[in-house]
């Protein structure tokens, strides 16, 4: 039998939920759920993994935006940010799919730091 949730769902489709949002549906997930570990696990993985790539996001968004500085950087950075965004697209699908089948599949590094936190 499948675990449940707190929102009465089996416990992968919650945490793959968890990531369709980003940071928001990590956080809220995070949130409200306080006993599967498997969850939170996920919710925090979002969270921080989504968290990143937007402030990685905003802040070149920020220097391309700088005058003349941002101009020349800019060539470089343009490429870096579309890159990006495919990076934060394929990432989404891919955890959602490793979650939705059960797996805790960890980011290297975010992973460690989000399932150290869920097993204190």
């Amino acid at each position: 039998m499948e675990k449940k949730s707190v929102f009465g769902l089996d416990e992968n489709l919650a945490a793959a939920l968890s990531y369709i949002l980003g940071p928001f549906s990590g956080i809220f997930v995070l949130i409200m759920e306080r006993e599967n570990k498997f969850v939170r696990f996920h919710a925090l993985q979002a969270t921080l993994w989504f968290t990143m790539l937007w402030i990685a996001g905003w802040v070149l968004s920020m220097i391309s935006g700088l005058p003349i500085i941002g101009f020349l950087l800019g060539i470089v950075i343009s490429p870096v940010l579309y890159v990006g965004v495919i990076l934060s697209f394929i990432s989404k699908v891919l955890l959602v799919l490793q979650a939705f089948n059960g797996k805790t599949f960890k980011i290297p590094i975010i992973g460690d730091v989000a399932l150290a936190q869920v097993n204190k």
